[in-house]
């Protein structure tokens, strides 16, 4: 690979082709480097006081509210304002970046689109390029698409307002450097996302609007809110101009809501309960506490004490600030099968009129064809409201570390252990193909699914859990069915796209990460190696 040095301190892995000149202009280049110098040393910190706090519950400490915070929490504040096209946000459908899949996505029956640089975008560098190219494009109006068949696919006049989720903070970008070290992907998203459309999205009477994810503490929050600050300085732009909506999807964050809402309340409007990363971080973090070990991942729903918790002391603790609460994802994709079509939606209507009824201003889909059931079930319980600030939840009892922590009874069953292991299998098997986004057995998994399956069956092994049937959960047993449920995987997808597909290499990395003695916090790190 050819590496191309620019005046801007950093350089480039990859070579410029017609793509990279479009995106990575000069001045845009200016402003990305101006941030990474500003701000990398601060986020390679906050990077290393995760693993100083992590330790620590390692240890044996569990989280807990912050003392020294206190009079936040209880002071009489509130967010800045939220724009008015962020005030209805009753239906968001979320997908990755792709040209078809943002048309589509824009299209539907929905109030928002989430453009995700993230959990459901196998960050390839061509793919990151090309939907940064696709934003650009579906902001100016002029975005198109023409498949194989030659059907064409086009934007309506009315599209859903477009938030993009940039990646994490610990997420790099290799294909960039700076000083020797990949840059932060996440300064890399934003930056290219901001610079191309800020002065459109403006003039069209929206803005540049972010989801930010994967955040652990208001410290993180505070990054963030700096980095927004120094750019709308930057360009001479009024403070609050960039909004930004943070997903309380890590088990650290939840002690910390009020304080992130704070440290970000010139920039924020809301919060997002992103429930399946959330499990996956329940059982991350708390991996050494045997006491708090999940069952199948099949019985840890909404329902569950120390969700329900999360999902109510979010609400409450958004709408005390003026900022949204938002719901979790329907994953389930409809189906051709008419029986099985009025099962998902039945399933899908529960779940989110639970949700509206809680006090939820708006939800996440993954499928257009979810749109319907879902924006009806809000219309109804809003009415003639835009959104639910107006539900305080005064009648709640306070809400409790214990009831936050709360371990989760249920069976870890032979069945759900296979299920853990094929779902992973299948989904790390398109993510290093370049796929991050992908349906399997009937849901539209994004990489939460595959922690979730992976950090599961680490901890029962840590742990030397035992399966429902007495059978005792070892590396040599989880290995023995990783061998089994591969040649299942073979049988449903075919001999041919198991040949051609990078299944063994899906299943060495499952095997690696599975059973090493320190689990990593995130597949998608060693998986990044494997991708272009």
């Amino acid at each position: 690979m050819t590496q191309k040095t620019l005046v801007t301190e950093l350089s480039f892995v990859k070579r410029f082709g017609a793509a990279e000149q479009e995106i990575l202009t000069s001045e845009a280049l200016d402003f990305l480097t101006d941030l990474i110098i500003r701000f990398s040393d601060t986020r390679n910190k906050l990077l290393a006081d995760r693993d100083i706090w992590q330790k620590k519950i390692d240890d044996g400490e569990l989280p807990d509210f912050i003392s020294e915070t206190s009079s936040i929490r209880d002071g009489e504040w509130k967010i800045q304002n939220i724009p008015a096209d962020l005030r209805d946000r009753r239906v968001e459908i979320t997908g990755p970046v792709e040209r078809k899949m943002v048309i589509n996505a824009l299209n539907a029956n929905v109030k928002v689109f989430m453009a995700d640089f993230e959990d459901s975008l196998a960050p390839a560098w061509d793919k990151v390029i090309e939907g940064q190219i696709n934003l650009r494009d579906a902001v100016n109006g002029t975005i198109s698409y023409v498949n194989d068949q030659g059907k064409q696919y086009q934007l309506r006049s009315d599209p859903a307002v477009l938030i993009a989720r940039v990646r994490g903070l610990h997420l790099p970008e290799k294909h960039v450097l700076y000083q020797a070290e990949p840059i932060a992907g996440g300064l890399f998203d934003f930056a290219l996302y901001f610079y191309h459309n800020y002065k459109q999205l403006l003039a069209k009477g929206s803005g540049p609007y972010f989801y930010l994810p994967k955040i652990q503490s208001y410290h993180e929050a505070q990054w963030w809110s700096d980095v927004f600050s120094f750019t709308e300085d930057r360009f001479d732009l009024p403070r609050g101009t960039i909004k930004a909506t943070v997903l309380i999807e890590t088990l650290p964050a939840v002690f910390q809501m009020d304080e992130i809402l704070y440290h970000l309340r010139y920039h924020i409007v809301g919060l997002n309960c992103g429930r399946w990363d959330y499990i996956f971080s329940y059982i991350k973090t708390l991996k050494n506490h045997s006491d708090r070990v999940l069952p199948d991942r099949q019985s840890v729903t909404m329902d569950q004490p120390f969700l329900s918790a999360y999902s109510r002391l979010l609400i409450k603790t958004c709408h005390k600030r003026g900022a949204f609460a938002m719901g979790g994802m329907a994953a389930f994709i409809p189906s051709k099968d008419i029986e099985r079509n009025n099962w998902v939606l039945d399933k899908v209507q529960a779940d989110k009129e639970l949700e509206a009824r809680n006090g939820h201003d708006g939800t996440w889909i993954a499928h257009p064809g979810l749109a319907d059931t879902v924006m009806e079930v809000f219309d109804k319980v809003l009415a003639e409201r835009q959104n639910q600030l107006d539900i305080f939840r005064e009648g709640d009892a306070p809400i409790t570390a214990a009831q936050l922590l709360e371990p989760c009874p249920g069976d870890r069953t032979e069945e759900g252990m296979r299920a853990n292991i094929r779902v992973a299998i299948q989904y790390i098997e398109a993510w290093i193909s370049g796929n991050g986004c992908v349906p399997i057995y009937g849901l539209m998994e994004d990489a939460a699914t595959a922690e979730i399956s992976r950090t599961s069956i680490w901890q029962w092994i840590h742990h030397e859990k035992s399966l429902s049937n007495g059978k005792k959960i070892t590396k040599s047993l989880f290995r023995q069915m990783l061998a089994e449920e591969m040649e299942v995987i073979k049988q449903e997808v075919g001999e041919t796209r198991f040949s051609l597909g990078r299944f063994d290499d899906a299943a060495k990395l499952m095997e690696r990460i599975t059973t090493q003695d320190e689990l990593i916090d995130f597949l998608t790190l060693p998986g990044y190696q494997l991708l272009d």
